[in-house]
């Protein structure tokens, strides 16, 4: 069985690496510190320009929860119209009601602006109140796959229901653990599971080639303006190796 791997980046650095390192799908990302938000369309361009593999963008204007205004969605619809001009091959969406529901009037209008694309509705899908449910939404509307932990913290303790999930999909849609995914436990994930597809970032840091020459800081702790996040090589490596063999 083939296993698809997806890493999320934001910077190009780590996009690089990631495709170095062997994966098969980039989710470009701003601020994963956050979640992962929209990504600006310098680093879109340029990484369509380097790319050699599919790469989806995430369609998130802000952090926090994902119940969105009109406006908010407005400003969805039009990033996602902006992804297509650019040449990206799918956008990653979600959006829920107050009471923990797939928004269905937003997911139709962002459904028709990612006509011709591929379509991921991210981990919005792990605070709905009924995931089978939510689950049936989706596959009518038209995603090809669903990035979930299984209403867990990490991936590899919503095992139990992402196999549910698998079941009741048949086919009509993927399932994609994500969080917590690394080379040690996916394995396991895939074992029970029965997935064909992981997501993870695979994050480390460097230190900043920066040489200080004041005791400002950018931040509200010294420490982050001398680390720059980064995918880690040998993460995604060994993971590309553990699920091919």
């Amino acid at each position: 069985m083939t296993i698809t791997i997806e890493v999320c980046v934001d910077n190009i650095e780590s996009l690089l690496t990631a495709q170095q390192s062997g994966a098969d799908r980039i989710e470009l990302c701003s601020a994963l510190a956050l979640g992962g938000l929209t990504p600006n369309a310098g680093f879109v361009q340029k990484s369509i320009d380097l790319a050699t593999i599919p790469l989806y963008t995430i369609i998130r204007p802000r952090a926090g929860d994902f119940v969105y205004s009109e406006q908010e969605i407005d400003i969805m619809v039009s990033d996602i119209k902006f992804m297509k001009l650019l040449g990206i091959e799918g956008v990653v969406i979600g959006a829920l009601t107050p009471d923990g529901d797939i928004d269905e009037a937003a997911l139709k209008r962002l459904m028709s602006a990612s006509r011709d694309i591929g379509v991921t509705f991210h981990r919005a899908f792990d605070l709905c109140n009924d995931p089978k449910q939510a689950l049936e939404i989706l596959i009518n509307a038209g995603c090809e796959r669903v990035l979930t932990s299984g209403q867990q913290a990490k991936a590899e303790q919503g095992c139990e229901l992402i196999k549910e999930l698998v079941a009741q999909a048949d086919g009509r849609i993927s399932i994609m653990p994500g969080a917590g995914v690394n080379p040690e436990n996916a394995e396991k994930i895939i074992a029970i599971t029965q997935v064909k597809e992981l997501h993870l970032s695979g994050q480390t840091t460097r230190k900043s080639v920066m040489k200080p020459n004041s005791a400002v800081q950018m931040g509200t702790e010294a420490e982050a303006d001398s680390l720059i996040s980064i995918t880690c090589a040998k993460t995604i490596s060994e993971l590309v190796n553990v699920v091919n063999n």
